[in-house]
């Protein structure tokens, strides 16, 4: 297989989230083949979440709020170090983090599988200006009254992953 130097490859993956193949991103993209990601919800010790609106030049989803961080697991790294990179590489915070969730690849997640974590950090966020045109630390219940009222203002994986988050996470300090 010969592997451009610029093209990312990742892993496919099967309907039980186990290797099959390793396609270039845009094949994979192309085809809707499954594959996997992460997504981080990056918290204040005040309990705001961060959310971040999506560049413009994004290939899906762009100009929309999502996630404080997320990304692909490339061809080979495992969900865990993914979302540590990811959270370094986009918003610049190096923080533990704990897994959450993990969810089925289908249409809202695009073929993903994802895992979602969580963590929480008093650090200076310094977005990456490529992947990322604002962010708002915002409580989640501010974050839930405006998915309600203009749900297309979010990514649907992000939808996906905060209505659970909600549901099953919500700290008694959010209610």
């Amino acid at each position: 297989m010969d592997r451009g130097k610029s093209e990312e490859f990742f892993d496919v993956v099967d309907e039980e989230d186990q290797v099959i193949d390793q396609v270039a991103r845009s094949e994979v993209h192309r085809r809707k083949l499954r594959h996997r990601a992460v997504h981080v919800f990056l918290f204040r010790p005040d309990a705001c979440l961060l959310i971040h609106k999506r560049s413009d030049t994004k290939e899906e989803f762009p100009s929309v709020w999502t996630s404080s961080c997320s990304g692909h697991v490339s061809a080979g790294e495992d969900y865990d170090a993914t979302a540590v990179r990811e959270l370094c590489e986009e918003l610049g915070v190096d923080s533990a983090v704990q897994r959450l969730q993990k969810f089925t690849a289908c249409d809202d997640t695009s073929q993903e599988f994802t895992v979602l974590y969580g963590c929480s950090s008093d650090a200076v966020v310094t977005p990456d200006p490529e992947e990322i045109a604002a962010v708002q630390w915002l409580p989640v219940t501010r974050i839930q009254d405006w998915m309600t009222r203009s749900p297309h203002d979010f990514s649907p994986a992000f939808c996906l992953l905060f209505r659970w988050f909600m549901q099953n996470l919500r700290t008694p300090e959010s209610r």
